[in-house]
């Protein structure tokens, strides 16, 4: 039933693209809008490219918020790596600064002390300084004058205003903490119905968390924020959150073999640049996760997919220990809580194999040839 349920339609779909008109191809595309707190590479970076390079997504746009990364930094890193890519008008528009509960990162110290931590040291933007512009953000990091900027429009109102230009079509990847969703959908609730689906990288809902063992870290960064944005009622949710996650290791095997495709190409350099590239080259037993990477490897071909539930979901917004957990329910859930699919597993060597296409990379691998 799976294997008929998911494969059939992706059949049908390239079949379609192989015999529709130009015209008719691009229609056939799915469209999608990326809510990213960006970062270089792994795991937003990636994502964000086998985005804009699918040949079946149409990525109508970029909205960047604070999480990983401060807002500012993160537009810059994404405005770099759509250069690289080759993709200079995918439209980027800079959204949150902070989170919902504005005063997360004054207090973050105390609240450390009072509820602790989970596995993963990383607290993102609550332990980095606060960039002054996206634009100091590039010359430092990259020498040079950016070739785009972003768009002259609120995150908010860009995801408001292409909903509304593309009614029932926009697939929302929501691989940030999710305020500039929750925001675009408390602000005009007319786009609710209007949105296809909404594709979360978030929670962590049949084991522990990261950040707390409560908690995953983009839920926990902003949980006002995912509350609200899982208990609207969109048509479809989809979430990867450490269930499935925390199934996809990264390791040096897949490093270097990433490395090898990327040949001379300016991403080949970012890679190694990155804390997860140069903790690989000091230590080859060292691995980690690529979390964001998947929701896009699964808008690309939802055949991935190989285990998943549906549950009613809710987000715990009550400061506290258990801050940020994210609750799944099979029946008698709180009032208000909406179904999402819960993706559990994925087909791993398939998604390795997937990364490594050189369609996503080949526009960045020819500006490097060509240098």
């Amino acid at each position: 039933m799976r294997f008929t349920r998911f494969l059939l339609p992706a059949l049908l779909s390239a079949a379609c693209l192989f015999t529709l008109p130009a015209s008719a191809q691009e229609a056939a595309k799915e469209k999608v809008l990326l809510d990213t707190d960006m970062v270089e590479m792994f795991d937003d970076g990636v994502a964000m490219t086998m985005l804009a390079a699918a040949p079946n997504v149409e990525l109508l746009g970029v909205t960047t918020l604070s999480g990983n990364s401060w807002v500012q930094a993160g537009t810059a890193a994404a405005l770099r790596q759509l250069e690289m890519v080759g993709a200079p008008n995918v439209p980027v528009a800079m959204g949150l600064e902070y989170p919902l509960r504005s005063d997360r990162h004054a207090m973050f110290k105390t609240e450390r002390q009072l509820v602790g931590r989970g596995h993963d040291t990383w607290t993102g933007s609550f332990g980095l300084e606060k960039p002054q512009s996206w634009q100091a953000v590039y010359k430092s990091s990259y020498g040079s004058e950016p070739q785009l900027a972003p768009v002259d429009k609120h995150a908010v109102n860009f995801i408001i205003d292409t909903v509304r230009a593309n009614p029932g079509e926009v697939t929302i990847a929501a691989i940030g903490p999710g305020g500039n969703l929750a925001l675009a959908v408390r602000m005009a609730p007319d786009i609710v119905p209007l949105i296809k689906r909404v594709v979360y990288m978030g929670g962590s809902f049949f084991q522990q968390g990261n950040v707390t063992p409560a908690a995953e870290f983009n839920w926990y960064f902003d949980p006002e924020a995912a509350r609200i944005a899982v208990r609207t009622p969109f048509k479809e949710q989809i979430i990867l959150g450490l269930d499935v996650c925390e199934k996809v290791v990264f390791k040096k095997e897949h490093y270097d073999r990433l490395l090898k495709t990327l040949g001379d190409s300016p991403f080949a350099a970012m890679l190694r640049g990155t804390f997860v590239g140069q903790t690989f080259e000091k230590n080859a037993e060292f691995t980690h996760f690529v979390w964001d990477v998947l929701v896009s490897a699964v808008i690309i071909d939802p055949t991935l997919i190989t285990e998943e539930v549906t549950r009613f979901v809710d987000v715990n917004d009550q400061p506290g220990l258990s801050y940020g957990q994210s609750l799944a329910y099979a029946e008698d859930a709180p009032a208000g809580a909406q179904k999402a699919r819960i993706v559990k597993t994925v087909d791993t060597e398939r998604f390795w194999n997937m990364l490594n296409e050189l369609q996503y990379w080949n526009a960045a691998a020819k500006a490097g040839a060509a240098k």
